[in-house]
């Protein structure tokens, strides 16, 4: 009797707090919180960032994150990291940085 109208069906599913499901939207959304609640102390996120940069490659080294969302995700990375504190709310208050599928324009490379 294994019906239950009340519970939650797992389906096979594990949480998507499991590193192993997280998608690209999720990753760039735990950059921003991060970001956003640090925002009047840049140096504190970018020591989040620069921790989270490790995950990432552990995450591209075991196969769990493809290569063009590393590389998407250490984009923006570089942004905050490499960014004057004066340039830093700017960044922040990027809606397109943000948004899944954003690329750096040609003349932003160094």
């Amino acid at each position: 009797m294994g019906w239950w109208p009340f519970g939650r069906k797992n389906n096979g599913r594990t949480p998507v707090n499991d590193p192993l499901l997280k998608d690209n939207r999720i990753l760039i959304s735990e950059l921003r919180d991060a970001c956003e609640l640090n925002f009047d102390n840049p140096e504190e996120a970018r020591r989040q960032i620069r921790r989270m940069q490790v995950e990432w490659n552990d995450a591209a080294r075991e196969g769990v994150l493809s290569d063009t969302n590393r590389s998407g995700l250490d984009a923006r990375a570089f942004r905050l990291l490499t960014c004057e504190d004066s340039e830093w709310m700017i960044w922040l208050d990027n809606l397109d940085f943000w948004k899944p599928g954003w690329r750096p324009e040609a003349d932003d490379e160094d």
